[in-house]
């Protein structure tokens, strides 16, 4: 046999073998009752790159680093990163294993929609709770670059960017977001593949240039052992606890390869799989990234000062310079932008699948799919509701910061749910996928949910004392908003509409009979 008859077998025993693949993982989709609707053209980097790009760890950890740098200092931040990713990590396993029981799109809505059937309330709260948590981080992660340009052209130029040129900016982000979505899963699939590349290399370019460039390096006791706290709380256990924060935003988004579970090959082996391997991951590239950080910071109360768009831009500046910082910033900046596309491709997906089970208004719209394969209504009504929220910074950063913590704090309610069900109610998941816990499933939930419970708490309290409404933390005001707006529509709407997942196979099955 000559090597292109070889190469010709091969490429068609492969072909094959992907196109068994779909079969089993349409079978499973149809058996969970829907007819399959995308192609499956994500592989295992494409599934695993959305969550990692949904991570966004050298973003959330350039972004959020003054918040644990200022309560609770190195030691803080280095133990607190390691205590909160451990944590994370467990919630991951608690996802994947539910994610490969039910490997379809809509995710979180989706599993406790099959975990509770008897209860369509919990899914129907669940999966409005987690759609306004997915757009909010969109539109969080599209006027966080837009601040990170702002920085650059304060480093790069001197001149402070206005509050309205910065949400322009924002606008502009959010709806090229809105075109990327637009193009599809192929598209989509690419760049999320790309941003895993992209972080490796560029959190190996940062490390080596803050570790070579910085004038004075940090001894290890500073790094591992110096407390700061410029709070005003006098508890140092809570000011430490405080800092945790910083971690858990950082490392919210792994369960984003479940939104695209019906675009990808063997979806109950691949998407649990990048749910975990995304945490890990991120636990150790955003380690890496922090300890170069503790090291190479020359001054945190300049750092506490700064004037910049970005508080982080001022440690770059002060330890390797004007131009390598405007080269670290960029490389941040786009790792951001790629972050903030894929949260509309989980906001998309999501209200996507609230349609097709009728927990959403406008069902046709929301499920019409363009020639990309995009649901495109989904994606316009992210980017509309990206740029609406956007114009809050105008009037006032506090109320836009309050709206973004609702989102984080959002993100972690949605994440109790499947939790909650499965530590109060073991036997809810009646079929295991190919990944399950086995014996550790019930105590890996259980602390799973505490843990969860234990943040939402936090991410509510105020962060500096004495407390004054300039301070404050009205993310409390800000969640409150989004329950009243949930709990209304399911009064109104909701229960007269919603009785949880609308079987679509019927249809499919017939045809195949046909």
């Amino acid at each position: 046999m000559s090597k292109l008859e070889g190469s010709q077998v091969f490429d068609e025993d492969a072909e094959a073998s992907r196109a068994n693949d779909i079969e089993e993982s349409d079978k499973r989709l149809i058996e969970l009752g829907y007819k399959p609707e995308f192609r499956r053209e994500m592989s295992l980097f494409g599934v695993l790159g959305i969550s990692f790009c949904a991570i966004g760890i050298l973003t959330g950890s350039s972004a959020a680093f003054q918040a644990g740098l200022f309560s609770g200092g190195p030691l803080g931040l280095f133990w607190g990163w390691n205590i909160c990713s451990f944590f994370m990590l467990l919630i991951a396993l608690s996802q994947a294993e539910v994610c490969s029981a039910f490997p379809t799109m809509g995710g979180l809505y989706f599993w406790v929609a099959k975990l509770k059937p008897d209860l369509p309330v919990l899914a129907y709260c669940t999966g409005w709770i987690y759609a306004i948590a997915m757009n909010l981080t969109g539109t969080s992660g599209n006027l966080t670059v837009a601040l990170f340009i702002a920085s650059l052209a304060e480093v790069g130029s001197g001149r402070t960017l206005t509050r309205v040129e910065i949400v322009a900016i924002a606008w502009g982000i959010n709806i090229l977001s809105g075109i990327i979505n637009t193009v599809g899963t192929k598209a989509i699939g690419r760049m999320s593949t790309f941003n895993i590349w992209w972080t490796l290399g560029g959190t190996f370019v940062l490390v080596i240039t803050l570790l070579v460039k910085a004038p004075v390096k940090n001894s290890a006791e500073f790094v591992f052992t110096d407390f700061e706290n410029f709070t005003g709380w006098g508890s140092k256990g809570f000011v430490v606890l405080l800092g945790f924060l910083q971690a858990v935003y950082s490392l919210e988004g792994s369960e984003t390869a479940g939104q695209v579970a019906e675009e990808a090959v063997r979806a109950e082996v691949l998407a649990p799989m990048a749910v975990i391997g995304s945490i890990v991951g991120s636990w150790i590239i955003g380690l890496a990234y922090m300890l170069a950080l503790l090291f190479s910071v020359q001054s945190i109360t300049n750092i506490q000062m700064a004037s910049y768009a970005i508080p982080i831009a001022q440690l770059y500046y002060d330890t390797v310079g004007k131009h390598l910082t405007l080269m670290c910033l960029s490389v941040i900046c786009l790792a951001q932008f790629m972050a903030a596309v894929t949260a509309f491709t989980a906001s998309s997906r999501l209200y996507y699948a609230l349609a097709r089970d009728n927990a959403l208004p406008a069902k046709g719209a929301f499920m019409a799919l363009n020639r990309y394969q995009a649901p495109y209504i989904g994606v316009w009504t992210s980017a509309f509701i990206g740029c609406v929220v956007s114009c809050a910074y105008i009037g006032s950063v506090i109320a836009f910061d309050a709206i973004l913590s609702s989102a984080a704090i959002a993100v972690m309610l949605s994440y109790s749910q499947p939790i909650a069900i499965r530590v109060f109610w073991p036997s809810s998941l009646k079929v295991r996928g190919p990944f399950h816990l086995g014996r550790w499933s019930w105590p890996i939930n259980a602390i799973s949910l505490a843990f969860t419970c234990l943040i939402c708490v936090l991410f509510v309290l105020p962060t500096a004392f004495p407390v004054n409404k300039n301070n404050m933390n009205y993310a409390v005001v800000s969640v409150g908003g989004i329950m009243l707006i949930v709990a209304t529509t399911w009064f109104f709407w909701g229960r007269f509409r919603y009785k949880g997942p609308v079987l679509t196979n019927v249809v499919h099955l017939d045809e195949k009979v046909a």
